[in-house]
């Protein structure tokens, strides 16, 4: 099936202060009403005093006179942004002096029809060509550090490389220390090349090195002879975790000789599109994409780790706060490339200090204390004790940590309508590790339990707080809980994109807390986690090892869909540990099933599809206990369980949902009191009349308050076999399409002809009537962007200019992209109906492509033509990565050391997997392997009648890199071939020669 989308650059969509604070209840419509009585205006470059409209301030200046205004108290004040990028010296810091009053708010808005944006990064200019050839360098301020890069507005990857693609030998062993490398020359060859303090700035990664749900990254520390030394305390935290009595979860060691996934940061790593920052010579190096220059483009390093926080204390917190209409963007996190490292536990918690770190009297010798004490990834926009904070229409984007965390104490805060994207750890959270019971939730029935420890206090001050002595003098009680905060109406996408154990919205310790009506999605692991670690000492056999004082939490109707696309052992929904205090019945020592449920974790009305592996959808795991799931929709998921977990303690909840795979579903000890019944079986892929169309409609954005959800991109990832219609059956067909961004109007066409008939239940999702004769191979939602036609060029001589010539009838205002071979070597905008591009080409064969996109992000079919420039030669060996070639259902390997052509090959296991390839020339060749594993496989030749090739040897021995099946005497000119794996385990493929005789 061929989903035609495309990502496009989302503007911000400001939602007006006073209609979001109407639309959140904090504000009465009466005193909306009235309107703001001081108006203070700020601009990137204003030098202005009295911040007048006429004559704005700059925007530290503005914020010390909204000060001096809010402590009036006797009048609305709105801080009126206006448009441009506002690049931050140091993070705007508030406090409670900053604060508003319930009756007169402080507002921090966009002025009508801006976009401001709040910048931790500074452009990087004044660029020099370095080596080698493409690779530029720029100096930058000796004190800047960053982990990202940000060029033209996307976060591009820092130099790395797999063993595979440096020629590393591999099998390296390890030590406690580290490696030694004495049986891989050349990797020893390439640490070598490095000064020591070049070798100290190198990173390894390790995607599930401590269980399938991590990706740990340890840097190295020296060189001596074949033995790599790498960064304490990170080596053994990844490697030499402490182990714990009572373990319902583990926290898994890795192994010593564990090779990484990739090398990075080394000036010598530097691929096309990649960066590297010298930070002993301050000295930054690019190999922009395309051979495009630096200086043409944006490119913004970050130095700043914080843009904006809100930090009170419990006696005088900030409060009265709101922000509308912003865009956080370009702000690091660099605690990672400490020697501390990221040692990975789950949902970005790692481990920074010792081995034993929140492992409190569980293991030999004792660890830390709260159980689960971890670290959190650094927010780049934070609060801490503050209340009635209004986050509401803005953009968090183009972020190096977690986009915004609420902490210590901080309630009736609320985060609405906004957009996550692109971000390197999760979207939104809420708690802290270090306060899972600031106060005994249930003192009568476990006195000793750790809470009263005088420790406690510190601790939490300590781990929740920027500044622990700005709030010494606070007196920790249940005052420090999080409390009524409201998480709703936001769009979250593209997160975890540096830390892929990042979930989309991760909830530690709180009660009364409301995650409703979010959209989730594209998500490298878990989409929606309560409880992170604190269940791995619990189970049904000792419920009680830890406490918290969760309580009256809520995560309903919201829609989680394309998660677990990296990472496994995750969900929709993943819980851990207590989600409510006991209640008792009258005699003090009976739980109350019913009494505790009601205050328990209510998951409600959540729809959620396209997972990838993963145990369950809706994931209650180790020491879970006391979730209601009711009216929950779950499908098309690869095979998960819609509910169930490992070692949950149990008192469960699960009726009247819609789950296409079974729930109750426990494995490594049984959960007790576990109820499940009055569910609905639908099918794994349903259509719209398997399914309940206002679950669908409730889940996700709604209309009232959305904010950026409106501007969200187009994306179908989900389309249904058709049905037939309940009123016309005989000659009506519809299909359930899921995905991001529909409106009232969405069009949508099958096959270039448009169904004449669309019902957008919500946003997420849309019911189409095909229109008749049409299929559901190829489907635009949004529009049809008719496919561009290429004038294939002549045939000229070696590295001419030649001109292509394209013709479409697309509109002022698309954009058509041309590439040959993967390579973009023309993108100009569209105007009128026939467009050119200029590109100097090699000799030999080339494959152009164009593609054609309107505004909407949607893309049109590609057109595509071959040619030869110059004399063809007369035979071409092509490798199995050569972008002309097309696969479906095959895999990548590299380095097997089995005679590969370049060391790598393409491999498929699931029978029907297909490699087609468009050539010109009177011959053709097809590589791969012979082996006992392998079977038969059909060539196609200009849809010609298919070949049964058999590639199992009759003698039984392996043979790699082997002409398989050729085919000579072609006419002279543009032939397909298309092989699909028929028998066998596998089928391997090597490439191509193509032959010219």
């Amino acid at each position: 099936m061929w989903l035609l989308m495309r990502r496009r650059p989302v503007l911000p969509l400001a939602v007006t202060a006073v209609a979001a604070l109407v639309a959140s209840g904090l504000v009465s419509a009466a005193t909306a009403a009235a309107g703001p009585a001081a108006s203070l205006y700020a601009a990137p470059g204003g030098t202005g005093t009295r911040c007048s409209a006429a004559a704005p301030c700059s925007i530290t200046a503005v914020q010390q006179a909204a000060r001096r205004a809010a402590g009036k108290h006797t009048a609305d004040v709105q801080v009126v942004l206006d448009d441009g990028t506002y690049q931050l010296a140091a993070p705007l810091d508030f406090d409670a002096a900053d604060s508003g009053s319930p009756e007169h708010p402080i507002v921090w808005t966009a002025a009508r029809g801006a976009h401001p944006v709040l910048s931790g990064a500074s452009r990087v200019r004044h660029w020099t060509a370095s080596s080698p050839s493409g690779v530029w360098s720029a100096s930058v301020p000796a004190a800047d550090a960053s982990r990202q890069l940000y060029v033209g507005g996307t976060q591009a990857p820092v130099a790395q490389a797999t063993p595979s693609q440096l020629h590393f030998a591999g099998g390296w062993k390890g030590s406690a220390d580290g490696y030694d490398l004495s049986g891989d020359p050349a990797a020893i060859a390439f640490f070598s090349a490095l000064t020591p303090a070049q070798l100290q700035q190198v990173e390894f990664d390790y995607p599930g090195g401590n269980g399938q749900w991590t990706d740990s990254e340890c840097g190295v520390r020296s060189l001596s002879g074949t033995s790599l030394t790498m960064d304490q305390p990170c080596w053994k935290d990844v490697t030499d975790r402490a182990a714990y009595s009572d373990a319902s979860g583990t926290l898994p060691s890795m192994s010593t000789s564990q090779m990484p996934a990739s090398i990075r940061n080394a000036r010598s790593l530097l691929h096309p599109g990649q960066w590297f920052l010298d930070r002993s010579s301050h000295t930054l190096y690019l190999d922009p994409l395309d051979g495009a220059r630096p200086d043409a483009l944006d490119v913004e390093l970050p130095h700043l780790e914080t843009l904006l926080q809100g930090a009170g204390t419990l006696a005088r917190p900030v409060h009265d706060l709101t922000f509308t209409g912003l865009t956080f963007s370009y702000a690091t996190w660099n605690a990672p490339s400490q020697p501390a490292g990221f040692a990975d536990v789950q949902s970005n918690l790692h481990i920074t200090g010792a081995n034993n770190q929140g492992m409190c009297s569980f293991s030999s010798p004792a660890g830390s204390c709260p159980w689960g004490l971890l670290t959190e990834p650094h927010a780049n926009v934070s609060f801490t004790a503050a209340d009635h904070i209004t986050l509401t229409g803005n953009r968090f984007a183009e972020l190096g940590g977690a986009g915004l965390s609420i902490a210590y104490g901080s309630s009736h805060n609320l985060v609405q309508g906004n957009e996550f994207t692109d971000i390197a750890s999760t979207s939104v959270l809420l708690g802290c590790t270090a306060d899972p019971t600031p106060v005994n939730p249930d003192p009568d029935h476990f006195p000793d339990y750790p809470a009263t420890n005088p420790d406690t206090p510190q601790t939490i001050k300590d781990n929740c707080t920027p500044d622990p002595s700005a709030v010494a003098g606070d007196t920790i009680g249940v005052n420090e809980i999080a409390t009524g905060n409201t998480i709703s109406d936001n769009v979250i996408h593209h997160v975890g994109t540096d830390y892929p154990s990042a979930s989309g919205i991760t909830l530690l310790y709180n009660r009364h807390t409301l995650v409703t009506r979010n959209e989730l999605y594209d998500l490298p692991y878990t989409g929606i986690t309560a409880g992170v670690i604190q269940g791995h000492v619990d189970s049904a056999d000792h419920p009680s090892n830890s406490l918290n004082i969760n309580a009256d939490n809520t995560i309903s109707y919201n829609l989680i869909h394309d998660h677990l696309d990296v990472l496994g052992d995750g969900g929709a929904v993943y819980m851990e540990g207590h989600q409510a205090a006991y209640h008792y019945q009258a005699d003090g020592k009976t739980i109350d099933f019913d009494a505790t449920m009601a205050h328990g974790l209510q998951v409600i009305g959540n729809v959620t599809y396209n997972q990838g592996p993963g145990f369950a959808s809706f994931y209650d795991d180790a020491g879970s206990e006391w979730i209601h799931y009711v009216g929950n929709v779950q499908f098309h998921n690869s095979g998960a369980n819609a509910q169930g977990g490992c070692a949950a303690t149990g008192h469960f909840l699960v009726e009247g949902n819609y789950l296409s795979a079974p729930a109750g579903q426990y494995i490594c000890a049984d959960a007790v009191d576990s109820h499940v019944s009055g569910n609905t079986t639908i099918p794994g892929s349903p259509g719209p009349n398997d399914i309940q169309l206002a679950a669908l409609a409730n889940a996700g954005p709604g209309p009232s308050g959305r904010g950026f959800a409106a501007a969200t991109d187009l994306e179908a990832d989900y389309v249904s076999a058709p049905q037939a219609a309940f009123s016309d059956g005989a000659t009506t067909k519809r299909v359930l399409i899921g995905g991001a961004g529909f409106e009232p109007g969405t069009p949508v066409y099958f096959s270039g002809h448009a169904a004449p008939k669309v019902q957008v239940l919500s946003p997420g999702f849309l019911i189409a009537t095909l229109p008749a004769g049409a299929d559901t191979s190829q489907v635009s939602v949004g529009g049809l962007v008719p496919a561009p036609r290429i004038a294939a060029p002549a045939s000229g001589a070696t590295g001419v200019a030649t001109t292509f010539t394209v013709q479409g009838s697309g509109t002022t205002g698309d954009t058509l992209t041309v590439t040959d071979g993967g390579t973009t070597v023309c993108r100009v905008a569209v105007e009128g109906s026939a467009w050119s591009c200029t590109a100097t080409e090699a000799a030999g064969q080339h494959t152009l492509q164009a593609v054609q996109s309107n505004a909407r992000g949607v893309d049109s079919p590609p057109a595509t033509t071959v040619f030869v420039v110059g004399k063809a030669p007369a035979a071409v060996r092509l490798n199995d990565t050569d972008p002309g070639v097309q696969y479906a259902g095959f895999s990548y390997q590299s380095g097997r050391g089995l005679d590969d052509y370049q060391d790598d090959v393409h491999y498929a296991s699931d029978d029907g997997s297909t490699v087609s390839y468009t050539f010109i020339g009177t011959g053709i060749k097809v590589y791969g392997e012979q082996s006992s594993d392998e079977g038969h496989f059909s060539a196609v030749l200009d849809a010609g009648a298919p070949v049964s090739v058999d590639t199992v040897p009759p003698d039984g021995q392996r043979r790699g890199n082997v002409a398989v099946w050729s085919k000579t005497g072609l006419a002279a000119g543009l032939h397909t071939l298309v092989l699909t794996k028929a028998d066998g385990t596998y089928m391997t493929f090597d490439g191509f020669e193509v032959d010219n005789g």
